[in-house]
């Protein structure tokens, strides 16, 4: 495989899980910077802001800032400001991510936007039905992601994308998505480290958000076999990953 100039990197489930580093990613990380790879962080983690994150992955042992990290809620609050400037949202999310939404309007009644994030206790019949009613009414529905579910250090979770489902069904409209796997969130990234798609990896553990999704705008794709991976990830009917490894320790060497 050839060098690649930029490294996009997911966090959760390849560099941590419930926030504790993996075995050998922050050496990985390392290496990588080593290398002279330039690095970008792409989550759609939507419980954290990005100094948040940033702090987290310091105290994990991962030598990375602010900067380095470009988070769903982050990118959504740009969209919103340039597609619907001044536009009253609903958040519907869980984790308190106000300081990433700068510029957003939030309010808890008659919408514009309902702007749904990743799922948690506040997930509720009354949350969902309130949120229905608005885009019942008119509301724009814009989602964060569309992750079903994630993994923690307790298993596999649900995520805001199985009950995104629910509401686009019932309310007859299509979300539009900004996190990944939406073009515009790895578009930034490259933006970010001035680097085209041919010149890119993105190395995830979400098949279709993380990685055939990268593919689909010519990022070369890397699966790694932690975090929510499962075995059928590696044959799909809708693309298969550039390259399969079993965890980000193996991406050095897979990139040399």
């Amino acid at each position: 495989m050839p060098s690649r100039r930029a490294v996009l990197l997911d966090i959760d489930g390849v560099l941590t899980v419930s926030w504790r580093p993996l075995p050998h990613a922050v050496e990985a990380v390392a290496r990588l910077r080593a290398a002279g790879h330039p690095l970008a962080l792409l989550t759609n983690t939507t419980s954290r802001t990005r100094a948040s994150i940033a702090r987290a992955l310091d105290d994990a042992g991962f030598a990375v800032g602010p900067d380095d990290i470009l988070t769903a809620p982050a990118i959504t609050a740009a969209f919103l400001r340039d597609r619907y400037p001044g536009a009253r949202c609903l958040l519907l999310n869980s984790g308190d991510i106000a300081e990433d939404l700068a510029g957003v309007s939030l309010v808890e009644d008659r919408p514009d936007v309902v702007v749904v994030g990743g799922a948690g206790p506040e997930f509720d019949y009354a949350a969902l039905n309130r949120a229905f009613g608005h885009l019942h009414r008119g509301a724009r529905l814009v989602a964060m992601h569309r992750n079903l579910y994630w993994r923690t250090d307790a298993g596999l979770q649900l995520d805001g994308g199985a009950f995104l489902l629910g509401l686009e069904r019932a309310a007859g409209v299509e979300a539009e998505v900004v996190g990944k796997p939406a073009g515009a969130f790895f578009a930034a990234a490259l933006s970010r480290l001035d680097a085209r798609p041919g010149e890119a990896v993105m190395v995830g553990d979400d098949v279709e958000a993380d990685v055939l999704a990268a593919q689909r705008h010519g990022i070369t794709g890397v699966l790694v076999r932690t975090g929510k991976y499962l075995p059928q990830d590696e044959q799909r009917p809708d693309g298969t990953p550039d390259h399969v490894i079993d965890s980000v320790a193996d991406l050095p060497d897979l990139l040399r």
